[in-house]
């Protein structure tokens, strides 16, 4: 039985591509919401975190009854920053103040589509195959045993995986999975003795591709809203 199960939503301020994406209005309300009142309307999820370096995403996270762990540090606020080290600090921080916590459910931002179920089947996942960490993932739409290549050093092409006798079509391919920042799991344990995603037991979280689409360019922040328009007109 989990005890407590602690909901991360990672948001820095700055963005290359869309700039203040995080907060920016999209479909009647900052993107971020999308994701983070879904966390506070989940039943599973008995805490919320929000790790930011934006005092006014920060300010509007807690008012609306997220932990108040203050603003991430400097060095986790930075282009280069990787996700491992804001969750073990943003887990750090939320365990200070609620205690030991069962399950760390991150949820990314920048992928507003997914349902409610998503969390709820992906949670349900982690508590019966007893991972390391639970990952979103979309089948891949092109695949490096068959359609994705790479120019040799003559900038010839070649298939990128290439297999004996050749990949001639699509189903003889391996089963390639996109890994889709949009809903984890994470063993608590894991998080804090590991330095990376990859070093456990890391097992797919399936979702349809339509849900898995993530903002990172203007083009993105348009599709998502025509789709979000579609869902909820």
């Amino acid at each position: 039985v989990f005890r407590m199960i602690l909901g991360h939503i990672g948001a820095r301020k700055g963005s290359k591509g869309v700039p203040r994406k995080n907060f920016r209005m999209i479909h009647g309300k900052p993107l971020i919401d999308w994701s983070l009142d879904q966390l506070f309307a989940h039943p599973m999820v008995d805490a919320v975190v929000v790790s930011t370096d934006d005092p006014e995403i920060y300010d509007h996270a807690v008012a609306k009854g997220a932990l108040k762990i203050g603003l991430r540090p400097d060095h986790l606020a930075t282009d280069t920053a990787g996700k491992w080290g804001v969750w073990q600090h943003a887990l750090q921080a939320s365990e200070a103040l609620i205690g030991p916590v069962d399950a760390f459910l991150d949820l990314d931002c920048t992928s507003p589509l997914r349902l409610p179920s998503d969390i709820t089947e992906a949670l349900e996942l982690y508590k019966i195959g007893h991972p390391d960490l639970v990952m979103s993932c979309c089948e891949a739409r092109k695949n490096p045993y068959f359609n994705l290549v790479e120019p040799d050093a003559t900038g010839a092409l070649h298939v990128s995986k290439p297999l004996p006798g050749g990949v001639v079509a699509r189903q003889q391919a391996p089963t390639v999975y996109e890994h889709a920042a949009s809903t984890y799991v994470v063993s608590p344990a894991y998080l804090k003795r590991s330095n990376g995603l990859w070093e456990g037991r890391v097992i797919p979280y399936l979702m349809p591709p339509e849900r898995c689409v993530d903002i990172d360019t203007p083009f993105d922040f348009r599709l998502v809203e025509i789709l979000m328009h579609e869902a909820n007109p």
